[in-house]
């Protein structure tokens, strides 16, 4: 009879970034400083695993106070009316060494599926004894997709804002006794 194990993100060791296109020649990356997440798993593979994330829109921070605030506001995430993004697994398997995870992602209340790379980083115990399980998700989804439909075009036609959005998601959980 298998045991079911829960993990919790440790949020101390682990990190959301994004990177979206700027005028289509730059990028600019941001990250969610406020987020929360659980795993759930039978297994020690950690396959069939149940993985519930959320975040808060307003921790926000891509280095500059006034995008932020524009990202923040109602042309993009509408904070003050949708303060979390959300994300649960409905599938987790691996190929060998790497794993995919499907499920779906709620940003102001659209909820999509999505499906994710995931990189198994390894389980180690801290110095308190605490066994810890490493984790790099990638991604990428259209922002459009989720009703962040904010466009800007310069006076000379560019796109100010790309519509793919990289996630690049670096996450610990700790285990649970």
């Amino acid at each position: 009879m298998s045991t079911l194990t829960k993990w919790v993100l440790d949020p101390m060791h682990s990190e959301v970034q994004f990177k979206v296109k700027h005028l289509l020649i730059s990028t600019v990356t941001g990250s969610f400083k406020s987020f929360e997440g659980s795993l759930e798993t039978e297994n020690t593979d950690f396959t069939d695993a149940k993985i519930w994330f959320s975040l808060e829109v307003n921790s926000i921070d891509t280095n500059q106070e006034q995008r932020d605030g524009h990202l923040k506001s109602a042309d993009f995430f509408n904070a003050d009316v949708y303060p979390k993004i959300s994300f649960a697994s409905t599938e987790f398997t691996k190929d060998e060494e790497n794993y995919k995870l499907v499920g779906n992602l709620t940003i102001k209340e659209v909820t999509k599926p999505v499906v994710l790379a995931v990189e198994q980083g390894g389980i180690a115990d801290d110095l308190y004894g605490n066994t810890k399980a490493g984790f790099e998700i990638t991604g990428k989804i259209n922002r459009k997709e989720f009703g962040l439909s904010w466009d800007g075009v310069t006076e000379s036609g560019s796109i100010v804002v790309g519509d793919d959005i990289k996630l690049l998601i670096n996450v610990q959980f700790a285990k649970q006794a």
